[in-house]
């Protein structure tokens, strides 16, 4: 506590060798805050891509489809049997049979809207909606194999593993975009502070002449950076948050309908500045010990 009050409050004498101004304090600023800019839209977009899939694996797993497929002469009594087997099977919330007009505006994005489906003959489709646990697959499936040699039962199991993998994978490519930026984000503040030493090398001589200690230098550099880089990432937080606050007022279609922070996950841009002070902290405490070792 002593140390972040210490880190608040500063020394006034040891500030005058940090420059207020100039190339190394524009650099931290314009770096943490554009640092923190990326961040913020890559925690929104690996939320958001997340949240839809969980979305879509949950509306999947609720679901699942029977296809019959079967001459003109028999597919009716064929389905009618189908719903009786769905009916009577504990688990089954619901069924509805899709039309053949539906089923011709699934396929107009492959086909064309002038599907001839009168001169097709497509399988009936009968949408099944799961409750509770669901229903026993294996005996339902034995079971409509048994009495309904036509009907295929899909519970939409190899839908889901995609988007699964596909969602892990996005995460974990977040990840690893957050590591780069915070590995960007120090080397940047590092180099910055070691220009400022360099820079001021003779304030640096003489303060040593008259007796001032490394760590009296080294923590004016820390708080001056510190308080900088926190700066830069909070305008440069700020402002992503008002863009993905923006985002679903400009393209409200599926994928960006939900982009944002909800709820508890607001917590993580307000920590993006939290993080960019640690690691300018850290990073402005190694580089000034090494440069003023390399000088000493």
């Amino acid at each position: 506590m002593k140390f972040l009050l210490d880190l608040l409050r500063g020394d006034s004498s040891a500030e005058k060798v940090v420059p207020p101004t100039g190339f190394t304090a524009n650099l931290t600023l314009i770096a943490s805050g554009a640092m923190a800019f990326l961040a913020v839209f890559i925690l929104a977009l690996g939320l958001s891509a997340g949240r839809q899939a969980d979305v879509w694996e949950d509306a999947l797993a609720q679901t699942g489809t029977v296809r019959i497929s079967a001459p003109a002469d028999t597919l009716d009594a064929q389905v009618t049997r189908v719903l009786e087997i769905l009916s009577q099977t504990p688990g089954v919330g619901g069924t509805r049979r899709i039309p053949n007009e539906e089923q011709a505006e699934l396929l107009a994005p492959w086909f064309g809207d002038d599907l001839p489906i009168d001169a097709l003959l497509l399988p009936a489709l009968i949408e099944v909606e799961f409750e509770g646990g669901g229903p026993d697959m294996v005996g339902l499936k034995q079971r409509l194999v048994a009495e309904a040699p036509a009907a295929v039962l899909d519970d939409h199991d190899r839908w889901r593993a995609p988007m699964v993998n596909a969602a892990n994978g996005l995460r974990r490519l977040a990840n690893l975009s957050l590591g780069l930026i915070a590995i960007v984000t120090a080397v940047t503040i590092a180099l910055a502070a070691s220009a400022a030493l360099a820079a001021n090398g003779q304030v640096i001589d003489v303060l040593r002449l008259v007796g001032a200690e490394d760590r009296f230098i080294t923590r004016a550099f820390v708080r001056r950076f510190t308080l900088r880089a926190a700066g830069g990432a909070a305008m440069g937080a700020l402002i992503a948050l008002v863009l993905v606050v923006l985002v679903p007022n400009v393209a409200d279609v599926a994928v960006t309908s939900d982009f944002g922070f909800r709820g508890l996950n607001w917590i993580w841009p307000i920590m993006v500045p939290v993080a960019a002070a640690v690691i300018a902290f850290f990073a402005t405490r190694f580089a000034a010990f090494r440069r003023l070792s390399e000088v000493s």
